[in-house]
């Protein structure tokens, strides 16, 4: 099966200072990328969502590399993932476009990732936000990088299509100080101590 896409956006949010006016340094930069698909399981029971998981594949590819470029040149320390899925379909149809097969590709395409990626799904009507979780994508437990984005995509998804999200993100939260292992300490990935 070949999912036809029908749509890609990218979000790109640079904060330079944070709400109570300190400059971010260096700034935090996150991006969203968003590829909407047709749901051809919509309106209908179907039992084996196996082709959604291999279709899923060459979706991710495609994401990686929007993501690469979203991001500009800036590391990427964070990320999560988001479907939003039409009125006639369903939420399970979501998750199994964003299993690990989904995943992998956009992990080589951004350097690698050791961690469980956070994950959001939900049937909706479009316009309805979503609220994509974050964690560090090398050690969940880094808590100065539990974030995440809210996105509002005004016209999608329509009834029988499906919105696959990847966000990502430079670094921790601004000004992030409620302890726990720090991005410095993560140990034996892609040369960090």
């Amino acid at each position: 099966m070949q999912l036809k896409i029908k749509r890609t956006m990218t979000v790109i949010d640079n904060q330079l200072i944070d709400h109570q006016g300190l400059v971010a340094e260096p700034p935090l930069v996150r991006a969203a990328v968003v590829v909407v698909v047709d749901n051809p399981f919509a309106g209908r029971y179907v039992e084996d969502l196996t082709p959604y998981i291999r279709a899923s594949v060459g979706i991710g590819e495609r994401m990686g590399a929007m993501a690469v470029q979203a991001m500009g040149g800036h590391g990427v320390e964070s990320y999560g993932k988001a479907g939003l899925v039409g009125i006639h379909g369903e939420q399970e149809h979501a998750n199994a476009l964003l299993t690990s097969d989904f995943a992998e590709p956009i992990r080589r395409a951004i350097g690698g990732g050791k961690a469980w990626i956070s994950s959001m799904t939900k049937v909706v009507t479009p316009g309805t936000p979503i609220d994509v979780p974050m964690n560090h994508r090398h050690a969940v437990y880094v808590r100065s990088h539990y974030n995440g984005m809210t996105l509002t995509l005004h016209d999608v998804p329509g009834p029988e299509e499906i919105a696959m999200i990847f966000c990502l993100a430079s670094r921790g939260r601004l000004n992030a100080r409620v302890g726990g292992i720090a991005h410095a300490d993560v140990k034996g990935v892609d040369g960090l101590v």
